[in-house]
């Protein structure tokens, strides 16, 4: 079967983008998300894709809060998501402190970018219970809002709103670390194991090149830069932050249960009696679970 594989059209993308380009098979086809997470989990939901590639919250946060529309099968970044928290260029709040009790503004509903405003909240110490959102629905409609004040601010991944600050569109007034790796791979239960693993394997060869140190230094900085057209000083930097798995078939234990543990204390999911069962978070016969 030819996978249907949704994915965000970001940076982090690129080591899924350069196997795209090889696949002469045509295994698998590409399902641009531009709304991110929470709109791939829609799909997944409504059965318009196979797999998605997105952020470790929200795909843990729905299965913990019921959903059956998917299982995790993998991970793809093995380090935290540096969430910049963006105001509006002539806005009245300069720090994070200024947000309390005002309107954030999100792509949609059970997003990373509402799941990080919940952790921004459990970090400074508000409570969750009564947060307003906004839902905007793109990185556009984001901007928009905090310039016309229809939210207060927003959270976005550092680089790729980067652009927006050099361009004097928006202003970063803090930034909010995931406390997990930030990407993970999640498929409908129904999708076959033996087509998921064949495509993780390979994934994963392609996400070991990019890690490595010799690409690091030259042809990742040259597909970035022709991909997504940012300065080569903002994809060193960037790189500097990054780290991918060796092998996308496997998720750590830990990564599933600390990030239940934060988002239960964000108040993001509820623990049932007893509590979670992390061997229900995934696809079994497709994914190893490892200490």
């Amino acid at each position: 079967m030819t996978l249907r594989i949704g994915y965000v059209r970001e940076h982090f993308s690129s080591p899924l983008l350069q196997f795209a380009e090889d696949d002469q098979e045509q295994t698998f086809s590409l399902v641009e998300c531009p709304s991110g997470t929470g709109q791939l989990i829609s799909r997944l939901t409504n059965d318009e894709i196979d797999v998605a590639i997105a952020l470790t919250d929200p795909l843990i946060s729905g299965i913990a809060n019921g959903s059956k529309a998917y299982k995790l099968v993998g991970s793809y970044v093995s380090t935290p998501l540096n969430w910049a928290v963006i105001a509006g260029k002539e806005s009245q709040y300069n720090n994070i402190s200024d947000l309390k009790d005002t309107t954030i503004g999100i792509s949609r509903i059970g997003s990373g970018s509402q799941t990080m405003a919940y952790v921004m909240a459990l970090q400074q110490d508000w409570p969750s219970q009564g947060m307003k959102f906004r839902v905007n629905n793109d990185i556009r409609g984001l901007i928009t809002s905090v310039n016309e004040g229809t939210s207060s601010a927003f959270m976005w991944e550092w680089f790729t709103t980067k652009p927006f600050l050099d361009a004097g569109e928006v202003r970063f007034i803090g930034s909010v670390p995931t406390p997990w790796p930030s990407w993970l791979i999640a498929a409908q239960p129904s999708v076959s194991s033996d087509s998921l693993k064949a495509f993780l394997s390979t994934l994963s060869t392609y996400v070991r090149s990019f890690d490595s140190p010799e690409n690091r230094s030259g042809k990742n900085v040259e597909f970035v830069k022709a991909k997504f057209g940012y300065p080569e000083n903002d994809i060193v930097d960037w790189q500097n932050t990054v780290g991918y798995p060796d092998d996308c078939l496997s998720i750590s234990k830990e990564v599933i249960s600390e990030t239940l543990r934060v988002l239960e204390n964000a108040g993001v999911v509820t623990a049932p009696e007893g509590g979670f069962d992390i061997g229900n978070f995934i696809k079994p016969d497709v994914v190893k679970l490892i200490d």
